[in-house]
């Protein structure tokens, strides 16, 4: 399945790297968020169109703000729209 818009591939890209920098499995972070690990794969595809509650468990599940990831995927976006 491809992403569902390039906002969702910039986002699911941001929850990669922040959870890559961590040492997480998906399925530590599903763990730590609540979800399963084919949930947070699928996120991370850009497949899932979330909820702001699930976007507070993955931050929690991060230690991180939800801010950061959010932010992180802004400037994805941006270097997706400036290829």
């Amino acid at each position: 399945m491809a992403a569902l818009s390039p906002r969702h591939a910039a986002f699911g890209l941001a929850l990669r790297t922040l959870r890559l920098q961590q040492g997480l499995s998906q399925e530590a972070l599903g763990e730590l968020a609540g979800l399963s690990g084919n949930y947070v794969g699928d996120t991370e595809r850009g497949e899932r169109n979330i909820s702001l509650r699930i976007l507070w468990g993955l931050a929690d599940g991060l230690g991180l703000p939800a801010s950061e990831i959010l932010g992180m995927a802004e400037m994805n976006l941006g270097d997706q729209l400036a290829r």
